[in-house]
């Protein structure tokens, strides 16, 4: 006789939820200069200097900086575009 146990359904992770955005992070590294990763955020995202520069400065006191949010692929998509650049970018989504 076969087993009456109910299947096993794998389910979506609890940690992920529609409703919060993904993030795209870039992380310090100890190859990029300042200039260089201020300029890409110009490039990339068309931030004005000063949001790019203080972007930049985050990544380089605080290890990292949240550049971007929005849908996973966008952020999958900004992510595959920083690291062209030379940048470590992840994508995580928002707590």
């Amino acid at each position: 006789m076969g087993s009456t146990a109910p299947a096993e359904v794998e389910r979506p992770s609890a940690d992920v939820r529609p409703d919060r955005p993904w993030l795209a992070i870039v992380w310090n590294d100890p190859v990029n200069l300042m200039s260089y990763v201020t300029y890409v955020f110009q490039t990339v995202f068309g931030y004005p200097r000063q949001k790019a520069e203080k972007l930049m400065m985050d990544v380089h006191y605080k290890g990292k900086a949240v550049v971007a949010s929005g849908t996973r692929e966008e952020m999958e998509r900004d992510v595959q575009i920083l690291h062209s650049y030379g940048l470590w970018a992840t994508v995580q989504q928002d707590k």
